[in-house]
């Protein structure tokens, strides 16, 4: 199997520099419906919550009915105060770690989809006690300086209560084999998916495909919960960007995946217990192309399989992720290697 490693990157960039918090997806879904047009599925369209649905119809009208599932959102902000002197309080739409907040850049989206840009600020700290400064307060006890001085003209910005956010990174390549850049959680299980869909474009196999790429994952699961009740597949597949805690002062049993040693397979976490007969088809997809793979340690984190697990009478549902490092941050550092295996093993569950 050959997979195109500039395609890879380059689908990866674009996918991370677009903007798609919870509830406010439709710059990616956009994308992503025109990526399909190419891709021979015969079906697409957007349900009513706003996830992109997608079939591909197998050869066998006995086969499985395969979803496998990406959730396009990424963590972000909210503006939930404007004050008179133009400064904008925020709440965060999934988790964000505090103590990387102070001094980000953040990107607004207007209505428009015009791009406001601000930074992180709080009380400087010539002003502030030293206990103080030692402190990390809440993120609604920051602001947001987009350069106004009024709540008016704020409002002349295009943006209001309700306006969403996230952080202002541009995805860059540093080396071959590296790439940095925000909302590869879960950008990076989109780009697989579509490899995925490019790989079997002209390939016949028995089963059925139910695409979906979820919206809404980051507060809750909530686009994959309604498209498992619509697709009623037979079994599923989350593809993820899971945490790479192989930085230093981790301890082995700590280290939740490593970048560089190929797709991580869920065996369990706070979400779901992973059937075993689907982790006996991800192993025996890995041994059809030799494919190296590790596990995700148990317990860290939950994923739309534990969601699509439990819709109507159950769906034996798995999660094979793409290893990253400083996810739900500023910026997440992953290797190209990782996403090329995960296509290669996400094909092989499919054509099995």
């Amino acid at each position: 199997m050959t997979v195109d490693r500039k395609k890879v990157i380059e689908t990866q960039i674009e996918l991370s520099n677009l903007i798609g918090c919870p509830g406010h997806e439709v710059e990616v879904t956009d994308y992503i419906l025109v990526k399909l047009e190419k891709l021979a599925v015969d079906k697409a369209w957007i349900d009513p919550l706003g996830n992109v649905l997608a079939i591909k119809e197998g050869s066998d009208p006995n086969g499985l009915r395969i979803m496998l599932d990406a959730h396009v959102d990424e963590v972000g902000f909210m503006i939930s105060h404007i004050d008179d002197q133009g400064y904008i309080t925020i709440e965060t739409l999934g988790g964000i770690d505090k103590r990387l907040m102070l001094g980000s850049l953040i990107q607004f989206h207007t209505t428009e989809r015009k791009r406001i840009i601000g930074v992180v600020g709080t009380s400087p700290p010539h002003i502030t006690r030293q206990e103080d400064r030692e402190k990390i307060p809440p993120i609604n006890e920051m602001f947001v300086d987009i350069g106004c001085k009024s709540y008016q003209e704020v409002r002349d910005m295009d943006l209001d209560i309700g306006s969403v956010g996230t952080f202002y990174t541009e995805c860059i390549q540093l080396n071959n084999n590296v790439l940095l850049g925000k909302a590869f959680d879960d950008r990076t299980a989109c780009n697989v998916l579509l490899q995925v869909l490019e790989q079997l474009k002209d390939i016949e196999i028995p089963h059925t495909l139910m695409i979906t790429f979820a919206v809404q994952e980051e507060v809750g699961g909530r686009g994959a919960t309604v498209a498992g009740f619509t697709l009623e597949p037979s079994i599923a597949l989350a593809l993820e960007n899971t945490i790479a805690s192989d930085v230093p002062g981790v301890p082995p049993a700590k280290m939740i995946t490593k970048l560089g040693s190929g797709p991580a397979v869920t065996a369990a976490d706070r979400s779901l217990i992973v059937p075993k007969k689907i982790l006996d088809r991800i192993k025996t997809a890995a041994d059809m192309d030799g494919i190296a793979w590790q596990y995700k340690k148990p317990v860290y984190g939950g994923t739309d399989a534990g969601n699509i697990s439990i819709t109507r009478s159950g769906v034996p549902s798995g999660v094979i992720s793409v290893p990253c490092r400083y996810i739900h941050a500023n910026a997440g550092l992953l290797q190209v290697d990782d996403i090329i295996e995960t296509i290669k093993l996400v094909v092989n569950f499919c054509k099995i």
